[in-house]
């Protein structure tokens, strides 16, 4: 049996959660900030076999594709003037971790 914990972007969070369920993996979301714009994510927790995990990736996959996005920024000169700029980041995409679960139960 594996745990996979997989951070996606909150845009692409009902997307993935959606085709898992279709597919009939279990998932848990829980609501998390994270990355260097503290953006939402969703961390999704998934337990299932070992023969199913390149499946579920497959799956994340397929539903969270980086994107880029313009986003404000603020620069300061050192002199105490600021200044507002557009900034080019890559969003979206996940981080997944595979990890063996020693003992499983479902109360």
């Amino acid at each position: 049996m594996k745990m996979i914990t997989a951070i996606v972007n909150k845009e692409d969070s009902k997307n993935v959660c959606n085709e898992l369920i279709k597919a009939g993996f279990s998932v848990t979301r829980l609501s998390t900030t994270g990355g260097f714009l503290m953006a939402g994510n969703m961390t999704l927790m998934i337990g299932t076999d070992d023969e199913k995990v390149d499946e579920c990736i497959g799956l994340i996959s397929k539903c969270c594709k980086q994107r880029t996005e313009v986003v404000p920024s603020t620069a300061s000169y050192g002199i105490g003037v600021a200044t507002a700029y557009p900034l080019q980041v890559t969003v979206g995409g996940a981080t997944v971790f595979v990890t063996n679960v020693e003992r499983f139960e479902k109360l």
